[in-house]
């Protein structure tokens, strides 16, 4: 006993006198010395609990007893401790038992903590059934993972998106499933992904994910990462949060398309489209095409005070009752003339209203579509002529012509609101023989007033020449006759109408080409380079099939029923090939065969 390193009590005799080695003495504490005094002395405060099993002991029975709580006081007060311990019978040289001898050893930190750590796992338990519960039924996905990345405990929506049990930070095998985007729209890597960055310690929220399932059906998502911190700081825990946001995001983007569809519409289109605030009476908004009809700048014409000062003085009452009418809840037609700011001519105008309700019902804004009616028979004439004589000979025979004429006395005065007129031809009468300035600046401002110059070249045979490179289509040499004066301007005004059929055909292709998607314009731009239904959608990052349903929705939109006629359409609206790295031409998916093919001068077989 007194050479062992372990607890040992030895208690002897009739009277169970104590002996004990160093290795003892610390369990005695504060107690008085032990040594010679007897055991139930000693232990009086736990006999009740030690004296059973010193008697078993001492009846012969050796006892084991493993975290056995018992009461002692060695500090001065009483405490429950746990001890494990064996009480073994002492015999003498007869075989008569003598003594009991203890082994023991105090195993309270032991159990204790055991029991705290059984305590706080019976807590993770119910916290994790409360936390089960919690996102069991939750309308988008929710798990809780461990700092590996596998999943302790999720909802149905998680295990469909993760169905094995790994966040895609951690598990190559899914990675390629999902793409992530920072909130600029760039890609960013799976060391960003939500999850890892919350076991760094991050909070990250809504990080948008194209999700692709094993069928190639895609969807998007918005993903959060949250931290869950221990009290002394480590992350053992993550909590991951995925919603599926797929139709929300797709009606975002149609929204955009929508909007960059009628924007490019309404810079392309003839008609004027108009938005109003009837509160304030502000013009929120006028499409680019108000200034050729109403011949004054969008920024001229502020609000709906000016735009009813515009129309003519016997419509404006009815115009004004239109804007009423159309803030108590009604759409209507109104046709009204307009009198232009830049030449006061009268056009007339078919204008669509109608009531734009807010979300409480309440009509505070109202649009509208003008279109220009007035009726253009192609026959208009603008004389330019210093003298009176002069301009009332030129009018005179141009109206016995049924020609609609405007007569100017100065060049200058033409020239000022030349800009604003409608196509007609211009009869520039030459007072002296270098006056071709009109000419020169109608020339030089490419504008659709044709030119047929009237004048004494007085022998000069450079005359016709110079008013030629001035400009004019046609020269007539005084004294002129009103059968010269109405071929030459016929003439004319047959280039004229050769431009307007072509601005039309242009100004419809345009429009075509406005009502394309993005997506179907870059398909378009990758046709038009010679791009086979694979090149462009590894171009476009899209599976060729989805480059196959583009083109067919191309074709449609431009009423095209071949790819050479979608190609006519699309270079007469000035669209540009796009680069297509790799295009190989394959006869299988081009018909045309190569870019070359794709050009109009083949198409149209020149």
């Amino acid at each position: 006993m007194l050479n062992s390193a372990f607890p040992t009590y030895l208690a002897w005799g009739r009277d169970l006198i104590s002996f004990y080695n160093d290795a003892y003495r610390p369990i005695l504490g504060i107690k008085p010395e032990a040594l010679g005094r007897p055991f139930p002395e000693v232990w009086g405060e736990s006999w009740d609990q030690i004296g059973p099993v010193t008697e078993r002991a001492l009846g012969g029975e050796a006892s084991y007893l493993e975290d056995y709580t018992v009461t002692v006081n060695r500090d001065g007060s009483r405490e429950n401790t746990v001890w494990t311990f064996a009480y073994s019978p002492v015999r003498d040289e007869h075989g008569s038992v003598r003594g009991v001898l203890c082994h023991v050893h105090e195993t309270t930190g032991r159990v204790r903590t055991e029991e705290r750590l059984r305590s706080a796992l019976r807590e993770i338990e119910v916290q994790q059934a409360r936390f089960g519960t919690l996102i069991e039924h939750l309308p988008f996905a929710a798990g809780l993972f461990g700092a590996d990345g596998r999943a302790l405990l999720t909802n149905p929506l998680c295990r469909r998106f993760l169905p094995r049990g790994i966040v895609p930070a951690v598990d190559p095998a899914v990675q390629p499933q999902w793409t992530g985007f920072d909130a600029e729209g760039r890609v960013v890597s799976p060391s960003d992904y939500p999850f890892a960055r919350a076991v760094r310690g991050e909070v990250v929220q809504d990080m948008s994910f194209l999700h692709r399932s094993r069928e190639g059906d895609e969807s998007w998502m918005r993903v959060s990462g949250i931290p869950v911190r221990e009290h002394d700081g480590s992350i053992p825990l993550a909590i991951i949060v995925m919603q599926d946001v797929d139709r929300e995001k797709r009606a975002e983007a149609a929204l955009r398309e929508s909007e960059e569809r009628f924007r490019r519409y309404a810079e392309h289109s003839a008609n004027v489209l108009w938005l109003a605030d009837l509160k304030s009476g502000r013009l929120d908004y006028l499409s680019p095409a108000f200034a050729q009809v109403w011949g004054m700048p969008v920024e001229a014409m502020p609000d709906l005070a000016g735009w009813l000062a515009s129309v003519h003085p016997e419509d404006r009452d009815e115009a004004a009752q239109a804007l009423e009418r159309v803030g108590d809840g009604e759409t209507l037609v109104l046709g009204y003339r307009i009198l232009r700011a830049s030449d006061h001519g009268v056009r007339r105008i078919r204008d669509t209203f109608f009531p734009i309700p807010g979300r409480d019902g309440q009509i505070r804004f109202v649009g509208g579509i003008a279109q220009d009616v007035t009726p253009d028979t192609g026959q208009r004439v603008y004389v330019v002529a210093a003298g009176e004589d002069a301009r009332h000979r030129f009018g005179a025979a141009l109206q016995a012509a049924d020609y609609e004429v405007q007569a100017f006395a100065s060049g200058q005065a033409f020239l000022k609101i030349a800009g604003s007129l409608m196509p007609g031809c211009v009869v520039l009468h030459l007072e002296e023989a270098g006056s071709f300035g009109v000419a020169s600046a109608l020339k030089a401002a490419r504008s659709h007033l044709p030119v047929v110059a009237v004048g004494a070249s007085g022998g000069d045979v450079g005359f016709g020449v110079r008013a030629m490179k001035a400009g004019a289509v046609d020269v007539l040499e005084e004294p002129w006759t009103a059968d010269g004066l109405l071929l030459a301007v016929r003439s004319a005004l047959v280039e004229i109408r050769d431009v307007a059929d072509r601005t039309r055909e242009r100004d419809a292709s345009h429009h075509r080409i406005a009502a394309l998607s993005a997506r179907e314009r870059a398909v378009l731009e990758g046709l038009l380079a010679g791009g086979t239904n694979k090149t462009i959608a590894r171009t476009l990052g899209l599976s060729p099939r989805t480059v196959e349903i583009h083109r067919a929705k191309v074709m449609e939109a431009l009423g095209a029923h071949t790819l050479p006629e979608a190609v006519l359409i699309a270079t007469a609206a000035g669209v540009r090939p796009a680069d297509q790295p790799g295009a190989p031409g394959d006869a299988a998916e081009n018909p045309l065969g190569s870019r070359a093919a794709l050009t109009p001068e083949i198409i149209g077989g020149r």
